[in-house]
This record gives structure tokens, sequence and C-alpha cells, in this order.
């Protein structure tokens, strides 16, 4: 019998002869282990996207026998376009906006434009916090079945977090998620008692999957209304409600003219996308997906996130911010406001 210590060398040596090869077996099955996670992230993600791609426009109005439709922030940029479109399939419309000229004008031309259908103006400030808005909303649509609803209004605070005075913040949480929830959970109900087929579209914005700096409530919100989207298709499919969140490109619309100019909007809107060009592929997406990145842009931004860990993404953003022309430029601007 062999003494235990020939043993443990020739077991040293053994090891030492194959580590080589298990090191690089080890690797190998590691790449393609990463190899695979990787190609199941971009398959789970670009099928979905290429199979409603190619699918047509649907008819809203059909697809849910829906008389009216309510739209908010309608009297300008997507929310108009959305409006015109749902127009030109027959539905009646809920145009909601802040109570000025604009939605006058927006109210009177599509009554012109479609003298067979009808349009109700709700002016109304989302953004104020105790949600009096809602009064108004109710009492415009009390006696009517509203089918379909597009959560379309936000804007965007821009600047450093500190600098904006924090009834600035709250405000823009308001407009952009809290009166969502509130029409949302107004509406949803009222479908889910009425036993009718609905549907709920939440405008979001590829800054809810990116870092946003200099813009934090404004990413923050969008982040909100897509998880809020998601959690919530589960519960209302159910009830045969279909609940979806989309993220345009960059898009030239009065959207910005609450927001100071910062060089990286100035360069998105290179790539931006005209209002009109959107509904299509918002009426192709509902009920088909529960979330759709549209635009070239949110595609580019989208495919960042797959190749770099969003942790690891916040700290690059972290470590570089300080370069960028709009750190320079806030840097430059008086002092903490109160």
């Amino acid at each position: 019998m062999l003494p235990r210590s020939m043993l443990l060398t020739a077991a040293l040596l053994l090891f030492l002869y194959f580590s080589p090869l298990l090191r690089s077996g080890v690797t190998w099955i590691t790449w393609q282990l990463a190899a695979a996670i990787g190609a199941l992230s971009i398959l789970t993600y670009a099928l979905p996207y290429l199979v409603v791609s190619i699918l047509p426009p649907q008819n809203l109005k059909k697809k849910y026998d829906a008389d009216w439709a309510f739209v908010t922030g309608s009297s300008s940029g997507i929310g108009r376009a959305l409006a015109e479109r749902l127009a030109l399939q027959g539905v009646n419309i809920v145009l909601v906006a802040l109570d000025d000229q604009l939605l006058k004008d927006t109210h009177a031309a599509l009554t012109n434009q479609f003298p067979q259908l009808k349009f109700r103006a709700v002016g109304a400030d989302l953004s104020v916090s105790d949600g009096s808005y809602m009064t108004a909303i109710a009492q415009a649509t009390k006696d009517i079945h509203v089918s379909l609803v597009f959560n379309n209004a936000g804007y965007m605070v821009t600047g450093f977090f500190r600098q904006v005075p924090l009834n600035k913040h709250l405000a823009n949480i308001e407009c952009n998620t809290v009166s969502a929830v509130r029409i949302t959970h107004h509406f949803f109900q009222r479908m889910v008692d009425s036993k009718r087929k609905g549907a709920i579209v939440f405008t979001s914005s590829v800054a809810g999957y990116i870092p946003s700096p200099f813009a934090t409530g404004y990413g923050a919100t969008k982040a909100f209304l897509s998880s809020f989207a998601a959690s919530l298709a589960v519960e209302a499919r159910h009830y045969g409600v279909d609940i979806c969140a989309v993220h345009p490109s960059p898009v030239n619309s009065r959207f910005l003219d609450k927001a100071d100019k910062l060089d990286s909007l100035e360069f998105t809107s290179q790539f931006a996308y005209r209002p009109e060009d959107l509904p299509d592929d918002i009426f192709r997406t509902v009920g088909r997906a529960v979330w759709r990145d549209l635009g070239g842009f949110a595609l580019v931004a989208r495919g960042v996130t797959k190749l770099i860990d969003y942790n690891a993404l916040a700290t690059i953003f972290s470590l570089t911010a300080h370069n960028m022309k709009d750190w320079k430029m806030a840097t430059q601007r008086s002092g903490p406001k109160s």
C-alpha cells in the first residue's frame, strides 16, 4: 500500500497537469453561458417588437367598441395627434389640457373638421396637488362611457435637483404620475363595473430606463409610469382591459416649453419625430404589448441598457457628468434656491 504522502504528491501532480484543461473548460462554459443569456435577453425583446411592427395599426373603435376616448395633454403635440387619429376612426373625444386659448382653438378645429363627432373640452391643471381636477373630469364624463384612456400629459423640469424649488418638483410629479394614477383608477373602475372592454395607454419615455441627470424628476416619473403600467396590465387583462406604456423617441412639440434649454436636449432634438408620426405605432401596440419603444433613439437607448447594466450605467454617468456642458452651465447659475 502506497504511503499517504505519495498519494497526495500524485494527486497534486495530476491537478497541475490537468488544470490548464480545466481552466479552459470552465472558461468555455462561462462564455457559452454568457452568450446564451445575452441571446435570450435580445431575443425576448426583439421578437415581440418585430411581431408588433409588422402588424397593421388597429381600429380602436372596432377593437373596443369605443364611443368615447379620453386624452390628456390633447391641445398640442402627441395628445392632439392622438385625438385627430381617434376622430378619424369615428371616436368621440374628451380633450383635457390647461384651460387656455390653445385648448379652445384645438376644440374648435376638431369640431369643424369632424362635425359628425362630439368633442368635450375640459380645462384642467393636472399639476395641482389636491387633485381637484378630478371633479371637473368626473363631471364632464358622468353621462358617457369612456373605453379608451390616453394618459399623455407631462412636462420636464430641468436643472440641478437642489436648485429647483421643491414645489416645482412636486407639481411636476403630480402632473406626470399622480394625475395618471387618479385618472386611471377612476376610469378603470368604471370599465370593470360596466363589464366592457377598454384600453389605458401611458405616454412614458426613454428617460424612464436611463439615468436622467438635470431632469431627475422627469426620468423618475416616467420610470414609475412604465412600472405602474406593467403591473396593472397583469390585473387588468382579466377584466378585458388592455394596459400599455409607450416610450417615444424625442418629439417636436411644445413639451419642452417649460424646461430650461439643455445641450443634451438640443442634441436629441436632432432625432425628433413629428407628433403625427406616433399614433399609428401606438395604435399598433395597444393590446399586443405592455411596453414598446418607438423610434430609433429609443431603440438605441434600449440597446445600451441591454449591453450595460443599469447600475454600471449610473456609475459611468456619475463619474463623467461633470465634463458635460449642461453640468458646467448649471454650476454657473446662482446658488441653491429654497
